[in-house]
């Protein structure tokens, strides 16, 4: 970084001091004199001039006594001299000498042109020094302040090439209003996302690793049944039977959920499906299942919506809102099922009986393998809302729950007619 600094540096040094270097040969050409040496050489004129007046008027002696007093108000080294020799008032051609010729004498009046020492010409180059100076001190500034935010950003980048997702940069643009602390704020926005998924692959593979072995546990237990009791065999292969599909369930889950996420930045492939139709063949089912624990299932689903989307993303979502409804509401309960239609948008309601949860579970049981913290387990792998979330996002529509006033937990499912891109997710009480 250190060699794009100077680099800035050079680019605004050579400007000022190429700008200052026009300046003074412009000077020099058009011969415009510094302002203290043209301030000097009109009161020179202006007391040559004086002088001449009072001489021409007044005669020698009122000249003389006029030098007198000049000199001793303001020293120019005025003189007056006089002089009968033919020729002596030739004119001489330099602006600090009059020659003037009275009752047939010839006076010659003069000021002293200035010395021009060692601190005349630092008066000179003085403005020309200040000039070089700040302008050095002025590129090294403005090279640093556009240099800091590439070091952060630089920085912040170098972190997450290696893995460090917790580092923020937008703290350090020193109070910057523009374009590159709108670039440090995107930064800290994509490192935080960034760290989001990293926290969910992590937990992704924690909880899978969990719920597998569970199964596995219980497979190795029926072996070590069948080695010391061979006589079991019939009802420990029933149970391989229910482990090995309980591992086929859930593996089918997190292949359908891995292969949401990995397409999630592409478009669905759609087909025109009556969705409402789709949704009474999930409830017929669903309804058959329930009488097992004396639940009904009341339904509004009237009527048809046509819809381009991807048919076995929307049926796994519909099912397993539907299913988890059935799952977690109480015994000899019911379930509402109701769904409302617009132009555009379908909007379907799953309201259950169950024990609710509290307001701010809501959002986390859409995450993979997460269930409410008063949710009785009754099998399956909390990966069924998480599915279904991101089925309806990738069409463009959004999923969210909330608490009826009665208890028990609703899910809202709201389907556009087309997929559209993605809408943000708003807090839904």
């Amino acid at each position: 970084m250190p060699r794009l600094f100077w680099k800035f540096f050079a680019t605004i040094w050579l400007t000022l001091a190429t700008t200052v270097a026009v300046i003074i040969l412009m000077i020099n050409i058009f011969e415009i004199p510094p302002p203290a040496r043209e301030q000097e050489h009109r009161e020179q004129t202006v007391i040559l001039n004086l002088t001449a007046n009072v001489l021409t008027r007044n005669g020698g002696d009122a000249a003389a006594r006029f030098v007198r007093v000049s000199e001793e108000t303001l020293p120019l080294g005025l003189t007056i001299s006089k002089t009968t020799a033919s020729g002596a008032c030739a004119d001489e051609g330099r602006a600090e000498v009059r020659s003037i010729v009275k009752d047939g004498i010839c006076y010659t009046i003069s000021v002293s042109e200035g010395a021009s020492g060692i601190l005349d010409y630092l008066a000179l180059l003085m403005p020309w020094i200040a000039i070089f100076v700040s302008s050095t001190i002025s590129a090294a500034a403005l090279a640093r302040y556009l240099i800091r935010p590439v070091v952060h950003l630089r920085d912040g980048l170098s972190a997450l090439a290696h893995g460090r997702f917790d580092v923020r940069i937008g703290d350090k643009m020193a109070g910057r209003r523009d374009e590159v602390t709108a670039l440090a704020h995107d930064f800290d926005s994509s490192a935080a996302r960034l760290k989001e998924l990293q926290d969910a692959q992590q937990r992704l593979f924690h909880d899978v690793s969990h719920e597998l072995r569970s199964p596995l546990s219980r497979l190795q237990a029926v072996v070590g049944v069948l080695r010391q009791s061979p006589a079991k065999l019939d009802a420990m292969l029933d149970r391989i039977d229910r482990e090995v599909e309980r591992l086929d369930t859930l593996v089918g889950e997190v292949l359908t959920l891995a292969r949401l996420t990995a397409r999630s930045g592409l478009p669905p492939t759609t087909q025109t499906l009556d969705v409402v139709d789709l949704l009474n063949e999930i409830l017929g089912d669903a309804a058959f299942e329930a009488q097992a624990r004396d639940v009904s299932i009341t339904t509004s689903v009237n009527g048809a919506f046509l819809a381009e989307v991807e048919g076995e993303l929307i049926y796994r979502a519909l099912e397993n809102v539907v299913r988890n409804a059935v799952k977690y509401t109480a015994e000899h309960s019911q379930i509402s099922v109701l769904c409302e239609t617009t132009v555009d948008l379908l909007r379907i309601r799953v309201t259950d009986r169950g024990p609710g949860m509290m307001r701010d579970e809501l959002e986390r049981i859409f995450q993979p393998f997460s269930r409410g913290n008063d949710a009785v387990p009754r099998g399956g792998y909390g990966l069924g809302l998480a599915i279904a979330r991101q089925a309806v996002e990738r069409h463009g529509g959004r999923v969210y729950a909330s608490l009826p006033d009665a208890g028990g937990l609703a899910i809202t499912l709201e389907l556009p007619r087309k997929p559209t891109a993605h809408r943000p997710l708003d807090d839904q009480a």
